[in-house]
């Protein structure tokens, strides 16, 4: 019982923390002209609980504005593929959902998300991970998902990487981990030219989130 309560413990002191950090404003590794040009807004979900971590990019600004992950058309994509329900995804007794980056990186020149903010990962994942060790899976959604969960494992692009999947789910040592890409409605034309992911990854990945969220 007492490793149960020191679990929760420490999953409060990072939940607060993680909300209280402005890292990325205050100190940006870049240097000042790198600042975030907006207030931070940390999201994630860290969960005792659930088995499944869902491991994304970083908040796009609908997700900024709402404080909800997914809160937009990629996490309607995403619930589909997962085939749960948006009650079902927001219950953080069946999934946590923790982004590479916490806060909304803004926009570059072409009105496109900026990647992750390089701040975030190296101070907090480790440590957000390891305070989860009863997750059994990770869905790491995108390249910098991927790049952190599989390091070298992963294979030279993205495509590759989500089609040889079978090498980290089947082989990993701790959590398996299935690669994705992100459901963003830009990679239409990505799940267009590559139908075998419909065939092939989300009969597994429907398998896992049923047997592991009910």
């Amino acid at each position: 019982m007492q490793a149960d309560v020191d679990g929760a413990d420490r999953l409060d002191l990072l939940r607060r923390s993680i909300a209280n950090c402005r890292l990325c404003r205050d100190v940006p590794v870049r240097g000042p002209d790198d600042r975030l040009p907006h207030e931070p807004r940390p999201v994630a979900v860290l969960s005792s609980s659930a088995r499944i971590l869902i491991a994304g990019q970083a908040p796009g600004l609908r997700v900024h504005d709402s404080g909800l992950p997914f809160n937009d058309a990629s996490g309607d994509r995403l619930r589909e593929w997962m085939a749960v329900s948006r009650e079902e995804f927001y219950d953080p007794a069946r999934f946590a959902i923790v982004p590479m980056g916490f806060c909304f990186p803004g926009y570059d020149v072409n009105g496109s998300d900026l990647p992750p903010r390089r701040e975030c990962a190296p101070l907090w994942r480790r440590s957000v991970i390891d305070a989860m060790p009863q997750i059994e899976l990770i869905l790491a959604i995108g390249q910098y998902a991927q790049a952190w969960h599989l390091g070298t494992n992963r294979a030279a692009t993205m495509t590759a990487t989500v089609q040889q999947w079978r090498a980290s789910y089947f082989v990993n040592d701790g959590p398996r981990i299935l690669p994705l890409p992100h459901p963003s409605w830009r990679n239409s034309g990505w799940l267009k030219r590559n139908p075998w992911f419909s065939t092939d990854v989300l009969p597994t990945l429907r398998q896992d989130v049923e047997r592991l969220s009910r």
